[in-house]
């Protein structure tokens, strides 16, 4: 799994320790992604969906196209926009404003979407991201375990390898059972100072835990309990 870090990390001094490492830099806090493009082994920019969604605000795309024309270049992606807890007609109409290729998209699928709409982004696009969403909103929560037994059971089933899956806010599952190909927190730039801890330091740890090459079918019996085989 590919470690995304997010940011801002401040002062600037903690950045540079960090140097090497690969960045997330989100639309709706830009400030360190000069540095994070000089320093970073890649960079994954976030259209801001999450920060402003959680504030009731809407993301100026427009904005966010301009902003990453002089940045999307190899081996570096972006989120296309999206619309936490919109249905699949909102991704799709969104996702059809992208301008660049879709070499450097990675789209989001919200997982209390239809499952049909995962398979349809796996079969157009390189990689995609899996976005908490609804019901599903809390990350590695009973239901959150059981949603994501089901869909790595269906995509298993359906490609017989795990695609390229990025899971948003997901360094927590570093070490656990989720074949997950890469994921981004801002774990570090939240509690370095808080734990007076070297940032460096606390990603190197997060980046060891890695996660397994493939997936292990998981019974069905939890899910049908818990109500998640919907979709």
């Amino acid at each position: 799994m590919i470690h995304y870090h997010g940011t801002p990390i401040t002062p600037k001094i903690q950045l540079y320790k960090m140097a090497g490492k690969h960045f997330c830099v989100s639309f709706a806090h830009p400030s360190d992604v000069k540095t994070c493009l000089e320093i970073g082994q890649s960079v994954m920019f976030d259209c801001g969906s999450f920060s402003v969604f959680t504030r009731g605000l809407e993301v100026d795309f427009k904005k966010y196209y301009k902003w990453l024309e002089d940045k999307l270049s190899h081996p570096h992606w972006c989120l296309p926009p999206d619309k936490i807890n919109g249905s699949i007609e909102d991704q799709k109409k969104l996702i059809k404003t992208f301008p660049f290729s879709k070499d450097y998209a990675c789209p989001v699928w919200h997982i209390h979407l239809d499952i049909s709409y995962l398979f349809y982004l796996v079969e157009n696009y390189q990689k995609v991201c899996f976005g908490s969403s609804g019901e599903f909103w809390i990350v590695n929560s009973e239901k959150w375990r059981a949603r994501m037994d089901y869909v790595f059971n269906e995509l298993v089933k359906k490609y017989n390898k795990v695609p390229y899956i990025h899971m948003l806010r997901g360094l927590q599952m570093g070490g656990d059972k989720y074949p997950f190909a890469s994921a981004d927190s801002t774990n570090v730039a939240r509690n370095f100072k808080d734990q007076n801890r070297c940032p460096e330091k606390m990603a190197r740890e997060i980046d060891s835990l890695q996660t397994p090459v493939n997936w292990v079918q998981q019974p069905i019996q939890q899910q049908l309990e818990i109500g998640v085989l919907h979709g």
